[in-house]
């Protein structure tokens, strides 16, 4: 253990040795790390006076100065950070707000604030200087304690699109773990310049920001994700770090080859979660960014890290990774025996960086064995420990008295040179049970049939794990993850507004 074990001791070491570095810039805005210690200690000695310890403040707002320095302030008060979604439906907000009863709401909204009865309405985009006289914090002030790094500090919320996300809650030192472990596996320093260009209700990008804070590095977000805004920081800013899901990363890509932007020589890095890379447009990547290496992460937001999948490394190509440092990896039966490599069962995660438990919303039954954890994904290890993925337990189908992962059949049809995206579903029918449907994402001005699909499965598949039936959306939803949404696509299915394939 080192003498750093919130998510925020580090900011006053970094303000004495490197002052008037930029450590945060948005958009236009940037803060250095002298201006980041003192409005951070100002704002959490007023936040530590008027929310009781034990209480949380909800930050209702988009990406912008006031949550950078909200979020970090709030964790310095030893209070938690609940993290809402601005573009949650009204309904949703104030459920999550009812149920996690905060201490202070402080939001964009001033509709919300009012029916919530909360005290403070704010410009999320004012200047990083503004944002303490903004929320009423005194000038003179006396800095607060610093938290028990087993303090909560976060409440994310997972990106359901129907119903309620789940809340879950998060303390300082599963965090700081996983910053450990995180210089283990890509020495990320105070040399490095970081680009998190998502929102930063998305738990990937909010963890960018803070382990790069945490270590000493410039970080660099943005009010929203643009793929030519990217590109011109990572020139501008000489980026060394890209966070990104794999449909911005194909956007940025996209965008560069458009613009004939030249290589991105100053980029070391580039870290992918939120869905497999289909590695269509490796290439691609690798004309634009030719000093990076490349490395994907498997983990759920109650787990965060599980797996990890580099470009260097020997992986499997349908396998997600080998353990992440410091994650313990286990595949078991269903009464909890551990199996040997090559054996399916439920993937179970033994790791210092796990959650402490739900804070709100429709829950998902863990199952936990000893210090183990399961959220219900289904795979098996092989013999150098690298981890394949067979599906979600919620997500089976059976369908003629076999269970079917429809997981393994969607990554064969996105092997198709056609197909974007895939999407699995079960149908009723009375002989089978459940029958299997195809909704498919497709590339431009490419004729596909339904035979072509069913061809392309032969190679990889069983007969009966091969739908007969495709179908392409009018739209197609992706959660804010950056993952295909499968709760909308199932309601698109129902409303029969599919184009079936010949």
């Amino acid at each position: 253990m080192t003498d750093y074990e919130t998510i925020t001791a580090t900011l006053p070491r970094h303000a004495r040795t490197q002052p008037d570095r930029a450590a945060v810039i948005c958009d236009g805005h940037t803060i250095t790390w002298r201006e980041l210690d003192c409005a951070v200690e100002r704002l959490a000695a007023h936040l530590a006076d008027i929310v009781p310890a034990g209480s949380g403040v909800a930050l209702h707002l988009p990406n912008g100065p006031a949550l950078v320095l909200l979020f970090l302030a709030v964790a310095r008060a030893g209070r938690e950070a609940q993290i809402l979604d601005p573009g949650w439906p009204t309904l949703t907000t104030q459920r999550a707000i009812d149920e996690l009863s905060p201490g202070l709401l402080v939001s964009h909204d001033a509709a919300l604030t009012d029916a919530a009865r909360a005290n403070v309405v704010i410009d999320p985009h004012a200047p990083f200087a503004n944002v303490a006289d903004a929320v009423g914090a005194a000038r003179a002030f006396a800095a607060v304690p610093e938290p028990d790094p087993l303090t909560p500090f976060y409440v994310g919320f997972t990106s359901g699109s129907t119903g309620m996300p789940k809340g879950y809650r998060r303390h300082h030192l599963s965090w700081v773990e996983s910053f450990r472990a995180g210089n283990r596996e890509f020495d990320i320093g105070a040399d490095d310049v970081v680009l998190a260009p998502g929102a930063l209700t998305h738990s990937l990008f909010l963890y960018g920001l803070a382990h790069g804070l945490h270590v000493g590095a410039t970080v660099i977000v943005a009010r929203q994700f643009r793929p030519n805004l990217a590109c011109r920081a990572m020139v501008a800013h000489g980026v060394s770090v890209l966070y990104g899901v794999p449909t911005q990363l194909e956007m940025i890509v996209e965008t560069a080859a458009r613009d004939h932007a030249l290589p991105f020589g100053t980029l070391r890095w580039i870290l992918s979660s939120g869905a497999k890379w289909n590695g269509r447009a490796m290439d691609e990547l690798r004309a634009c960014f030719p000093a990076a290496r490349f490395a994907e992460f498997y983990g759920a937001s109650e787990l965060s890290f599980v797996a990890v999948a580099k470009d260097d490394e020997d992986v499997p190509p349908e396998s997600v990774g080998r353990a992440f440092a410091g994650v313990d990896l286990s595949i078991r039966d269903h009464r909890g025996h551990r199996l040997p490599p090559g054996e399916t069962g439920q993937v179970f995660v033994s790791s210092p960086f796990v959650f402490t438990g739900y804070a709100c919303g429709d829950v998902t039954a863990l199952v936990r064995d000893g210090d183990a954890m399961s959220v219900g994904d289904i795979g098996m290890l092989d013999a150098r420990g690298y981890l394949r993925l067979v599906g979600r337990a919620s997500r089976m189908i059976v369908t003629s008295g076999k269970n079917v992962h429809p997981e393994e059949i969607e990554r064969v049809l996105e092997s198709h040179p056609a197909v974007r995206a895939a999407a699995v579903l079960g149908a009723d029918d009375a002989r089978r049970g459940e029958r299997l449907v195809a909704l498919l994402k497709l590339a431009p001005d490419i004729a596909l049939t339904a035979s072509d699909l069913i061809a392309h499965a032969r190679d990889d598949l069983p007969l009966y794990k091969i739908p007969r039936r495709f179908a392409v959306p009018p739209r197609w939803p992706l959660t804010a993850s950056g993952k295909s949404d499968f709760q909308a696509l199932r309601a698109i299915w129902d409303s029969d507004a599919c184009e079936a394939l010949a």
